[in-house]
């Protein structure tokens, strides 16, 4: 597993729509299965999280190195180091809120990052039809719940929880196709009601640690 350095702990106030945070810290830019989805983005300062969920989000991806072998990820919108409001986000406000783009797979069938660059919107304006179709991508289902899954599991060994999941409820369905259905279906609560951005090209994960009140 991911072995945290020594840093000063994170400390969350209120919730993740109004909220903030102190001693946010930084995510890598890369590792050897996941990638940020905008240099820029990090250098703006917009890829800062909890401490605690920066442990989770890199002891996933070390998990998924041996779950899921072969398959990249690629990490979206966070949220600053001392957290508040985050536009154009209705969260993201006190280091606990993390987007995360689909996994694809291309026309060849081979894992590979969805495009994220300015002309898109760093790929938050990518619209998926409804089987989770865009251009030469498709959203690759097993490998996105192997992650939520991944998530969860690592959150747990760290003593804190997933909230909830954001996305798109026309294509939560083809999660369930997976082999991981059982675990999802029993440890993961999806959001039911469309959100105000569809959440079809990134699915948003709200983790569950106690904050101080705002």
């Amino acid at each position: 597993m991911y072995s945290a350095t020594l840093s000063a702990e994170s400390i969350c106030y209120g919730t993740t729509s109004n909220g903030r945070l102190e001693n946010g810290v930084k995510l890598p830019h890369e590792g050897p299965n996941y990638v940020s989805y905008s240099k820029t983005a990090d250098m703006l300062g917009r890829t800062y999280v909890h401490s605690t969920v920066k442990d989770i989000l890199l002891s996933s991806y070390q998990w998924l190195e041996t779950e899921a072998p072969g398959k990249v990820f690629k990490y979206a919108e966070t949220g600053f180091k001392e957290g508040g409001q985050f536009r154009p986000h209705k969260t993201h406000r006190n280091g606990l809120s993390v987007d995360f783009m689909v996994p694809v797979i291309n026309k060849q069938g081979e894992s590979v990052h969805l495009p994220t660059h300015p002309l898109n919107k760093l790929g938050y304006s990518i619209e998926f039809d409804d089987t989770g179709k865009y251009d030469e991508y498709h959203i690759d289902y097993e490998a996105m719940a192997a992650h939520i899954v991944s998530l969860h599991r690592t959150a747990k060994q760290q003593g804190v929880n997933l909230w909830r999941v954001i996305f798109d409820p026309n294509l939560q369905p083809y999660l369930m196709q997976t082999k991981y259905a059982p675990y999802l279906k029993q440890h993961i609560q999806f959001s039911k009601k469309r959100s105000w951005v569809r959440h079809d090209e990134h699915y948003h994960v709200d983790f569950d640690l106690p904050c101080k009140p705002n």
